[in-house]
């Protein structure tokens, strides 16, 4: 009986590590397909749990890449302006957040490379909220200045298909791509 206990125990843990660890993902749909994120909630617990919040509450689907800039990063995550059908304009890109807020800098030593995710604030460093980007090359000028949520794991090849802005307008995007979907979990 005691053997059955323990079994029963270690299957209920490995369960626990398992939804722990799906619950370290999100998945964004793109109109090219899937991108799956892992977050890194040791570095950045406070964001992390603020993109799975908003994510499981539906907060980013349909929200536009309102900055793309190639060879640099896509940004997205406006959940104020950035799921407007018609006339997402320009003006309003990346000025919106959530309505909670802001989030307190979770800087670390991770480098900012392709495909790292890091969280969007303006020159006050303790103003990121909903707005992230994914890196398209490596930036290492951002390293200890931006906060790192995550890796994309999959998919950023469709991340590299995401419309670019316009150069002259600081990447800001006319009609742009959209989160179509994105969920917590892989």
């Amino acid at each position: 009986m005691k053997i059955l206990r323990l079994a029963f125990a270690g299957a209920l843990f490995l369960a626990g590590a398992t939804l722990a660890q799906a619950a370290d993902f999100l998945t964004i749909q793109l109109k090219d397909g899937p991108v799956v994120i892992e977050l890194n909630s040791q570095v950045a617990p406070k964001h992390v749990e603020r993109m799975k919040a908003l994510a499981a509450a539906g907060e980013y689907d349909n929200v536009a890449f309102h900055r793309v800039i190639e060879g640099f990063m896509a940004q997205t995550g406006d959940v104020q302006y950035g799921d407007l059908a018609d006339g997402y304009q320009a003006q309003a890109a990346g000025t919106g957040g959530s309505s909670q807020a802001d989030l307190p800098a979770e800087f670390s030593n991770v480098p900012f490379e392709r495909g790292t995710v890091g969280m969007a604030r303006s020159q006050d460093p303790n103003s990121a909220n909903s707005q992230f980007f994914i890196m398209f090359a490596p930036g290492d000028f951002l390293n200890g200045q931006y906060t790192v949520v995550g890796k994309v794991v999959s998919g950023m090849e469709n991340v590299d298909k995401i419309k670019r802005g316009d150069d002259a307008n600081n990447g800001s995007v006319t009609d742009p791509d959209r989160m179509v979907k994105v969920t917590v979990g892989k």
